[in-house]
């Protein structure tokens, strides 16, 4: 077996090596793991890096919004919420009667929200760090912020997408948006409902047309969501959607379905001409952090890469992190244990030694009504989608 000399000349194996878990197949960064000053075309290493660091910078920051603008940090197991908005009525006053009383929503439904625990190591090796630059470290740490926002918002967006219902540490019900299994949505402005009662819908076609984005937003407005100015109904959908949903015009078909309302592009839309007048405001050219490409009627078009594609969601927002979001993000009530971690090695005169990133948190649908998920697909039950980069 081929063997190793430490300082001390005494034998070390590489299966020694293997057992105090320098496996190199196991992600340790090693003496050999240092990489040149340049490339094989002469570009400097560091100048790569810093390029690719900014465009990781943008690749999280647009999914940070997207992330804020479906969920609302809390930091408790599970809330008793009410699943509407509104609901309450005065009385005629009576000279001899007593008036009746706003009680504490005996009839809310309990909501819970899982926690769980994620980490990544960074296997810094003493002998890497005394030979790597600074920049050689921090991309291994930038490569860490970056699989933490795709953990964090692939989490979210999964919760939002996923009918199926789990539990957290407490056998309390984590839930996804309604989606008929029997929990019987409260009522609003007149409006009753059965506890068949779904918000994962399947369009019944091949191909996006306006009845899909008209039956999504009336799922949700029909709830009490998205119809006063406290909250925004966004579409979040894939740039392949949003190309067909900018053809969409009042009182033509598409796939034999007629339109209710135009595709107006928002105010930060490339110059076009139209032989027509826009009544009314266009939608902002951003919000909460997101492009937003136009509007379809009382909805604005949030076109992201990160929602897969032959699926819709309408979602009613308050903005980023309200309260009036669909999804919890839960992290622990101690402050200290919040946020991306950095916890140090064992060997606390050189932390960067085998220290590793945590984080802590996790999700569940808090208000069940507030959003919509339509499939694009000819027949057949919903299914959940496929996520290709969370």
């Amino acid at each position: 077996m081929q063997t190793l000399r430490n300082s001390a000349n005494a034998a070390l194996t590489i299966h020694d090596l293997v057992a105090y878990g320098a496996d190199p197949g196991q992600g340790y960064s090693t003496e050999g793991s240092v990489l040149a000053s340049q490339s094989a075309d002469g570009i400097n290493l560091n100048a790569i890096w810093e390029e690719a660091a900014a465009a990781m910078a943008l690749w999280n920051k647009q999914r940070s919004a997207l992330a804020s603008i479906i969920s609302y940090p809390v930091t408790v197991p599970g809330d008793a919420i009410p699943q509407s908005l509104g609901g309450d009525t005065f009385d005629i006053a009576s000279e001899f009667g007593e008036p009746t009383g706003l009680a504490a929503e005996p009839d809310a439904l309990i909501v819970a929200y899982r926690l769980d625990d994620y980490d990544k190591a960074t296997r810094f090796s003493h002998r890497f760090i005394r030979s790597a630059s600074a920049d050689q470290i921090k991309s291994v740490i930038n490569r860490a912020f970056e699989a933490d926002n795709r953990l964090v918002t692939g989490t979210l967006l999964r919760r939002l997408f996923d009918p199926t219902q789990g539990q957290n540490e407490f056998c309390s019900s984590v839930y996804g948006l309604y989606n008929a299994d029997g929990v019987v949505p409260p009522p609003f402005a007149g409006q009753t409902f059965a506890g068949s009662t779904t918000q994962y819908l399947v369009s019944g076609n091949a191909a996006l047309d306006p009845g899909d984005l008209r039956d999504a937003i009336n799922a949700v407005r029909r709830h009490g969501f998205g119809v006063d100015g406290n909250s925004r109904l966004l579409v979040l959908c894939n740039p392949a959607e949003a190309e067909i949903i900018s053809t969409f015009k009042a009182g033509e078909e598409t796939n034999g379905v007629e339109s209710a309302y135009d595709f107006v592009p928002s105010a930060s839309a490339p110059a076009y001409l139209t032989p027509e007048n826009i009544v009314g405001l266009v939608a902002p050219g951003e919000f909460g952090g997101l492009e937003i490409s136009g509007s379809f009627g009382p909805a604005w078009i949030a076109p992201s890469h990160y929602i897969p594609i032959g699926y819709v969601a309408v979602v009613a927002t308050g903005g980023p992190n309200s309260s009036l979001n669909p999804v919890a993000f839960r992290e622990h009530p101690s402050p200290e244990y919040r946020g991306l971690r950095q916890i140090a090695g064992r060997d606390q005169r050189y932390p960067l030694i085998e220290s590793y990133f945590l984080r802590t948190f996790g999700t569940g649908v808090r208000l069940r009504g507030a959003a919509c998920i339509v499939q694009v697909k000819a027949s057949g039950s919903y299914t959940k989608p496929e996520w290709s980069w969370s």
